[in-house]
């Protein structure tokens, strides 16, 4: 395929982004802090497709696209690429995490209890209409504290077991495999490495983690509705914030470094397996930020994925390239350069034919 540069027009690529400036108002401090205070979820999801766990640089692509989700993991990913990496966090366990929401569909009673956390599920979806009313002016508000924060939450410190541990100790899921301790720098990385098939699964996690939110709902919803082999049950969905934990280079002792937010989602299928098999199959998405939907619909593709003949829309390879939301995107959006040669040389071929009575 052969493409053709457009030529001359500095003023007029130059006027584009003027006028896109100019509709979308001027980028200030301010309208970044109002995007990642206003928006976590937003932002959240842009920093899971961006790969990169930095809220005040997530807002900022936000604003500085107007709010264009591909442009700004774009932007994200391309600022990432640009930073060193000095070192490897030490692995989180899922008991672990300071956890903020954690429900399961499968059991209404679960070792720590259920914690719905923030969350909209269980509230009148209905428009704020009263808000438009409001006759104070932005100046005249006051930015209240989150009401929502790491010092007020007295669950996070309570440690939480993994509903799927307790299920191994019942025999309903099959044992994990005994490792060795998980060196993180010897973990395959999707981000340094050309993905191939059959993927790794440190790859396939890590293409689901940063996967495009639609495009992993889109298939996982597929599966939902009968297109896959299975109808699962959210086992256990989390909520929380990780301890990010290193090394001290010289003397070794573990230190935080921070936290930040995560999201997991664990499903269950009844559906039989092989004769001596554990009875319920296991499906795991995580990923950095809170996104409950990506979670869970992504947990059904790992699951997917892991049986034998998966539906074709299950398959490893198209599901982890066709939900790669840089690649897809830009593939998509570059229909919109010139295509000049190509389309004239389709029309010559047509022209011909229809001169000729033949057909293409």
């Amino acid at each position: 395929m052969a493409y053709v540069a457009a030529r001359g027009g500095e003023q007029a690529i130059a006027a584009a982004e003027e006028l896109h400036t100019t509709l979308n108002g001027p980028l200030s401090a301010v309208l970044v802090q109002s995007i990642e205070r206003h928006l976590p979820y937003l932002v959240d999801r842009v920093m899971g497709e961006g790969s990169l766990y930095a809220p005040d640089l997530a807002a900022l692509a936000l604003a500085q696209t107007g709010g264009d989700l591909y442009e700004a993991v774009l932007l994200l990913r391309a600022y990432r690429s640009t930073q060193p990496r000095i070192t490897y966090a030490l692995p989180v366990r899922q008991s672990e995490l300071r956890t903020v929401r954690r429900i399961s569909a499968a059991f209404k009673d679960i070792p720590g209890g259920q914690i719905l956390g923030p969350s909209l599920d269980y509230s009148h979806r209905l428009l704020r209409l009263d808000v438009l009313d409001d006759a104070l002016s932005i100046e005249d508000r006051k930015e209240e504290p989150p009401a929502l924060s790491i010092e007020r939450c007295s669950m996070l410190n309570a440690p939480l077991p993994a509903v799927a541990d307790w299920q191994r100790e019942n025999g309903l899921l099959a044992p994990l495999p005994d490792r060795d301790p998980c060196d993180p720098s010897a973990l395959p990385d999707v981000t340094r490495e050309p993905i191939s098939f059959p993927a790794p699964r440190a790859h396939r996690l890590q293409s689901l983690a940063r996967a495009d939110t639609g495009g992993v709902l889109a298939l996982g919803y597929a599966s939902m509705r009968g297109y896959g082999m299975s109808h699962p049950t959210v086992n256990e969905l989390r909520l929380g914030y990780a301890e990010v934990t290193l090394r001290h280079p010289v003397t070794g002792v573990a230190f935080s470094a921070g936290r930040v937010r995560v999201s997991q989602a664990e499903i269950v299928d009844t559906g039989a397996g092989a004769p001596g098999d554990a009875p319920l199959r296991l499906g795991f998405t995580a990923t950095i930020g809170w996104n409950e939907v990506k979670t869970i619909a992504g947990a059904m593709l790992d699951l997917e994925m892991s049986a034998p003949n998966p539906h074709p829309a299950h398959q490893e390879e198209f599901v982890l390239y066709h939900t790669e939301p840089v690649e897809s995107s830009g593939f998509c959006i570059h229909y919109k350069l010139p295509h000049y040669v190509t389309f004239g040389s389709a029309l010559d071929n047509l022209r011909k034919a229809a001169k000729t009575g033949e057909t293409l």
